[in-house]
């Protein structure tokens, strides 16, 4: 990536009495054009929320990457740090719990940049679902774009399903684990634990301990979705148990499969991508997706 177009500024927000800390990328003007002349910016802007226990820069920087990569297609883009999280002051809160987070990073950006008059949200795994989280909660009307990766809707029923599938079925079909369990040389914790996840996904144990609230943050999130009626942009990994257990939830969820399949939903999947596009093939893909999913989002 060349330097030259774009550039970075640090910058802190204020946010329930704490400052939390982002970094906003810009575009910059390109080689030819006028000395001094202002650089265009669309009237939309992104921000990045991330996911799990993460700073701004992201898993080998992951996010710092994808924010220059866009800012240098045009597109300006903040990353943040919760509160509790990386530079950022005060206690740390859970996913559910940082609506305040990402409104203080809306109006910080749109401070920044003046032209910013839309958002955009990129959220991976967690970060997906409170995006979704927080919009539920506010019906934001700068809100223009989600785009969601890899989304976390994890339950104890969802996780047991998605092992069962993906790595006892799995297991069960390989001769040396019979001739481990012939011989008793696979662990009565690990047999046990199979019944029990049998169970657990197939409804034979409750997977909501009591007193649970009567809303999940899942059922918030797919309202969240059902009542955003802008561009959703859907990617998830081919080889990862985080967008399996997505795509199993999905599967076995009547209200989410009505949602996924809405005419304002764009589905992508990188099929050898990990968690986090670990790769420099895979993380180009995300950036591929994202900016093309952008530029949509910049028609006027």
């Amino acid at each position: 990536m060349d330097t030259n177009h774009y550039h970075e500024q640090a910058i802190t927000l204020a946010c329930q009495g704490e400052q939390l800390v982002g970094v906003v990328s810009l575009p910059q003007a390109q080689p030819g054009t006028t000395p001094n002349a202002p650089t265009p910016v669309p009237s939309t802007g992104l921000i990045i929320i991330v996911g799990g226990p993460q700073y701004r820069a992201g898993s080998h920087r992951q996010f710092a990457l994808l924010a220059r990569a866009l800012a240098a297609a045009g597109t300006p883009v903040l990353r943040f740090d919760y509160r509790g999280m990386g530079d950022s002051t005060g206690a740390l809160h859970t996913f559910e719990n940082v609506n305040d987070d990402i409104a203080a990073a809306i109006s910080a950006l749109q401070t920044t940049v003046p032209n910013v008059k839309n958002i955009a949200l990129w959220g991976l795994c967690d970060g997906a679902s409170a995006a979704l989280l927080y919009y539920h909660a506010t019906q934001d009307a700068r809100i223009t774009g989600l785009c969601l990766l890899n989304p976390w809707v994890r339950s104890e029923a969802s996780l047991a399903k998605t092992q069962v599938k993906h790595y006892y079925t799995q297991r069960l079909r390989q001769k040396e684990f019979w001739l481990k369990l012939l011989s008793g040389k696979v662990a009565a914790s690990a047999a046990s634990g199979l019944v029990r996840n049998i169970k657990i996904a197939f409804g034979g144990l409750g997977a909501n301990a009591p007193g649970t609230a009567s809303q999940p943050f899942q059922t918030r999130m797919a309202m969240g979705w059902t009542q955003f009626k802008g561009p959703v942009l859907l990617i998830l990994s081919g080889d990862d148990y985080t967008a399996k257990e997505f795509a199993e939830y999905v599967a076995s969820n009547a209200a989410w499969q009505r949602i996924t399949v809405l005419a304002n939903v764009q589905h992508q999947k990188i099929a050898d991508a990990d968690h986090t596009f670990s790769s420099t093939a895979t993380r180009v893909s995300v950036e591929t997706l994202t900016l093309a999913w952008l530029k949509a989002l910049h028609r006027p």
